[in-house]
C-alpha cells in the first residue's frame, strides 16, 4: 500500500510538480475542489437526514432503499456517467428542459459536481444509516415521551451522538468525489478536473507528467488529515 506512494514521491522532483501545476494543474485542482465540495455539501444535506430516517424504516423498506443507494457504487464509473448523461444530457428529456430554462449541466462545473454526487453521494446516506442504526435509542425514546418533535430529536440528540461516524462518511464521500474520473469524463470532460488532467497528461506526456499532477491528491489528503488532527486535539 505504501510502496506506490513512496515511489511517486521519489520519482518526481519538486520542480516538476511546480511546473505541472503552473501549466494547468492548479486550475484543474481548483475545479476538482470546488465541484467535490459542492457535491459533498449536497450529499450531506440530503444524505444525513435520509440516513436517520432509513435507520428507522421497517427492515424490508430499508433493504429496498439501501439497494437503490448501493447501485451507483456497484456500477463502473463510466457506466454511471452514461446512465447520468441519459438523464441530464442536452438531448435527454430532463436535460433538454433544463437547457431550455438556461441551466446547462453537461461540460460545466455543475456537471462535474453532478457526476461526483451521483458516484459518491450515497456514501453519506449509507454510512449515516449505519451510524444512526447503531446509536443508543433510549435517549430518543425518552425525548419522544416528552413530546419533542422528530426534527429536534434528530438535530439535538441523534446527530450529536452519531457525529463521529457521520463525519467519517462525509469525509470518505468527499475523497471519493475528489478522485472521480470515469463518470466525470463522460458528463463533463470540460472544465478539466484534476483526474481528467492526470489522464490527459499521461496520454500526452507519459507517466512522469501524470505523476507530477498526482501530488495534488496527496496534498489534499494531507490537508484533510491535518484538519482532523486539529479538531481532535481541539487546537481551535
Amino acid at each position: 500500500m505504501v510502496l506506490p506512494f513512496a515511489a511517486m514521491l521519489i520519482a518526481v522532483p519538486p520542480s516538476a510538480v511546480m511546473t505541472a501545476f503552473a501549466q494547468g494543474g492548479a486550475a484543474a485542482l481548483r475545479i476538482s475542489v470546488l465541484a467535490s465540495l459542492l457535491a459533498t455539501a449536497v450529499a450531506s444535506l440530503l444524505g444525513v437526514p435520509a440516513g436517520y430516517w432509513l435507520a428507522r424504516f421497517a427492515p424490508r423498506l430499508r433493504g429496498i432503499a439501501l439497494f437503490v443507494l448501493a447501485l451507483p457504487l456497484a456500477f463502473p464509473p463510466v457506466a454511471s456517467g452514461i446512465v447520468l448523461l441519459n438523464v441530464i444530457g442536452p438531448r435527454a428529456p430532463l436535460g433538454a428542459w433544463l437547457l431550455a430554462h438556461g441551466i446547462v449541466i453537461a461540460d460545466t462545473l455543475l456537471g462535474v459536481a453532478a457526476a461526483q454526487f451521483f458516484v459518491a453521494g450515497s456514501f453519506v446516506a449509507l454510512t449515516s444509516c449505519a451510524a444512526f442504526g447503531t446509536a443508543d435509542a433510549l435517549p430518543e425514546e425518552a425525548a419522544r415521551t416528552l413530546g419533542i418533535s422528530e426534527w429536534r430529536i434528530f438535530a439535538r440528540i441523534a446527530l450529536p451522538a452519531a457525529a463521529a461516524n457521520v463525519g467519517a462518511g462525509i469525509a470518505f464521500a468527499w475523497l471519493r468525489a475528489l478522485g472521480e474520473y470515469g463518470a466525470t469524463s463522460i458528463v463533463a470532460y470540460h472544465p478539466t478536473s484534476l483526474p481528467v488532467a492526470v489522464y490527459v497528461a499521461l496520454s500526452a506526456s507519459g507517466v512522469g507528467a501524470a505523476l507530477a499532477l498526482c501530488y495534488g491528491f496527496a496534498v489534499l489528503v494531507a490537508a484533510v488529515l491535518a484538519v482532523q488532527w486539529v479538531l481532535r486535539r481541539r487546537v481551535v
